[in-house]
């Protein structure tokens, strides 16, 4: 989540002018409509990402090399941005984070990803979870050397 990545509208950090690349609040995503909430707020409710700027204000030197790792990483270089989005999709789907799956699906598709891709990453993130609930069932059973 680059604060330069993002095409759409973009709230901004009022302490630093700085952009986060995230979906405007005023799309009033909402992730969590059961009754999953914290103090009043939805727990995976896109305007929570408003209080990024709250992290920035408060650990500045911090956000700011996250922001620049963030950008470098998820760079074009010798892998092109549309498979690090898909990457980053699957790592979403994986640790089934709302907001990383918004954010980096809508990143993926505008590096040209297309459903097919998409559901193929989704299905190999299920196949890898899978696998590690499998290989970790081991853990289960007693050495029997």
């Amino acid at each position: 989540m680059a604060p330069d990545r993002a095409p759409e509208s973009e709230p901004e950090a009022a302490s630093t002018g700085r952009t986060y690349g995230l979906p405007s609040p005023a799309a009033d995503h909402k992730f969590c409509k059961s009754g999953s909430r914290r103090g009043g707020v939805a727990m995976y409710d896109m305007k929570n990402l408003d209080r990024l700027k709250t992290i920035e204000e408060n650990a500045a030197d911090a956000m700011q090399a996250f922001w620049a790792f963030d950008k470098a990483a998820l760079a074009d270089g010798t892998i092109p941005v549309k498979y690090k989005e898909l990457m980053a999709c699957a790592v979403a789907f994986t640790t089934q984070c709302p907001y990383c799956i918004e954010i980096h699906s809508k990143q993926a598709r505008k590096a040209g990803a297309s459903d097919q891709e998409l559901a193929e990453v989704v299905l190999v993130a299920a196949a890898l979870r899978a696998g590690a609930a499998v290989t970790h069932g081991t853990h289960a059973f007693p050495d029997r050397r």
